[in-house]
């Protein structure tokens, strides 16, 4: 169900509908022209300023129906939140959280938001400066003796801005043969992560996405605090800010009410997707646009810490040299990391937000502080892009503020193509098998049918695609570069994968 008018703003129609009634009466009683004058004009101006506040509202609105028309009582959907100036102004689901059931999706249905989660891990971390407990700047081995000694100090608030050079848990998962639907704890995840002899670089030199720094950070929250996270953040951030149905989801067997469930769809037809993991930090937060509008708004009237602390939270994230942490360039425009959000200067507005994807669930989140307006955006749809329509959503409340972006030119737009090697690869060169010790992995390299392809006793097969000399793209549940290593007899000895979050895991070749 909709809410076309929220009880803000049922209340303001109420007001207005008083000072017009008053303003009514007043004309009539007055015997004084000038005066009647004046109090006709404040009535016109009254009518103008109500009828332009309802058709702006009901525009807004009408065009979030038609963004989502396509979800029914056969789909899965969404559920949509705006708050503007600290008010939930618009919720509304639209579409299935249950197909088996045909339960539909309301601004109560409970979701997973996936990778939105990290603002909370990392708010939980500040909350621990606070209080005293840790500093940012400790060494993580301080809390996680376990984790290797790589022979620089990786801090707290390197795992906080993705600069801590760890790999990413979900590349290493896969290549150690894990898939996505497998039952995966945290103590598994410790494991592998505690494993890793090498840092894809020098924590503090770069930025790189990596989820393994949040599961960190929530096994410190547990080991500094003497509670579960879960208990933690219920008690220092749901609880406070009326968050009930908010939840950190560090069970696989938990019974959540209300929950959605989330699911695919290959050849028009629906699928479930499964989500087994319990490991949280970097995603496994579930909640309801209702509550989300709670979080956005004690950014704006800090319930939760004070201004100051928001202020902190919401500064750029530096390497330690002290140049801000990029994540990419996109239509000319920067987007920089602060704790757990993205941030932007969206055609001349800053935007902080973040999105989430997780086993068919997809999140996002929008805050434009300066101008009052948060963006929530909850859904069980796999396909769902989630970035994509909150910018649309944005244009309907803040078109008049954007600027127009210049146009990007042709030669930007082009992707750089990498050539494919031209030489006289002999394919069988590469076969063999190859380990990696610290994944207790292993992936079989032969060719079938004419093509290189990489086998794995858990793993679909990998067909290869050469880019260059040994050098070899594919797809290992992610987008994967594949190199291969010789010795001075030319002979294959090792290969190594990068992919996102990941680089040069090195497989030796057995004998």
């Amino acid at each position: 169900m909709g809410y076309p008018f929220p009880k803000p703003f049922k209340i303001t129609i109420i007001i207005l509908w008083r000072i017009v009634r008053t303003a009514v009466k007043q004309i009539y009683q007055s015997r004084n022209q000038s005066i009647k004058m004046k109090h006709l004009t404040q009535f016109i101006l009254i009518c103008i300023f109500f009828a332009s506040s309802l058709g702006a509202q009901t525009t807004a609105e009408k065009r979030i129906d038609s963004l989502f028309s396509k979800y029914n009582s056969k789909t899965a959907g969404v559920a949509v939140g705006i708050v503007k100036d600290g008010v939930l102004i618009f919720k509304k689901g639209y579409g299935m959280a249950n197909l088996e059931y045909d339960i539909p999706i309301t601004s109560k249905t409970i979701f997973n938001v996936g990778s939105v989660s990290k603002q909370f891990t990392t708010f939980s971390l500040y909350l621990l400066e606070k209080q005293g407990k840790i500093s940012l700047d400790d060494d993580v081995r301080k809390y996680i003796p376990e984790l290797p000694i790589y022979g620089k100090t990786i801090t707290i608030r390197h795992l906080c801005s993705h600069t801590s050079g760890l790999k990413d848990q979900w590349s290493l998962l896969t290549l150690a043969g894990w898939r996505m639907d497998d039952v995966i704890t945290s103590e598994q995840v410790m494991k592998i992560i505690c494993n890793q002899k090498e840092l894809n670089f020098e924590p503090g030199s770069q930025f790189k996405y990596s989820n393994s720094g949040f599961t960190l950070l929530a096994e410190i929250v547990k080991r500094v605090s003497g509670k579960s996270f879960s208990a933690f953040a219920k008690e220092n951030i749901f609880d406070p800010l009326g968050m009930e149905n908010t939840l950190i989801y560090d069970d696989n067997e938990k019974i959540v009410k209300n929950r959605a469930y989330s699911y695919g769809n290959e050849n028009g037809l629906n699928s479930k997707r499964n989500l087994n993991s319990s490991s949280p930090g970097p995603t496994n937060v579930y909640t309801t646009v209702e509550d989300l509008s709670k979080w956005t708004i004690n950014f704006e009237n800090p319930i939760v810490g004070n201004a100051d602390f928001i202020n902190r939270f919401n500064e750029q994230s530096l390497l330690d040299d002290g140049k801000p942490t990029i994540l990419a360039v996109r239509d000319g425009e920067t987007i920089y990391h602060a704790k757990g959000q993205f941030i932007r200067n969206y055609k001349g507005l800053t935007v902080y937000n973040h999105t989430g994807s997780d086993a068919g669930f997809k999140a996002y989140l929008g805050r434009f502080q300066d101008n009052k307006l948060s963006i929530i955006l909850l859904s069980n749809d796999e396909n769902f892009v989630a970035y994509k329509a909150g910018m649309d959503i944005a244009e309907f409340y803040l078109a008049d503020q954007f600027k127009k972006r210049e146009k990007v030119t042709e030669a930007e737009q082009k992707a750089e193509e990498k050539p494919k090697s031209t030489s006289d690869t002999n394919l069988k060169d590469f076969e063999g098998k190859f380990q990696n010790d610290d994944l207790s992995s292993l992936f079989n390299v032969k060719v079938i049918n004419g093509k290189l392809t990489m086998t794995h006793n858990r793993l679909s097969d990998v067909v290869l695609t050469e880019v260059e000399k040994d050098k070899f793209s594919g797809v290992i549940t992610f987008s994967a570069e594949v190199s291969f290593e010789r010795n001075q007899k030319n002979q294959i000895t090792a290969l190594s994968i990068t992919n996102f979050g990941a680089t040069n895991v090195k497989f030796m070749k057995l004998k």
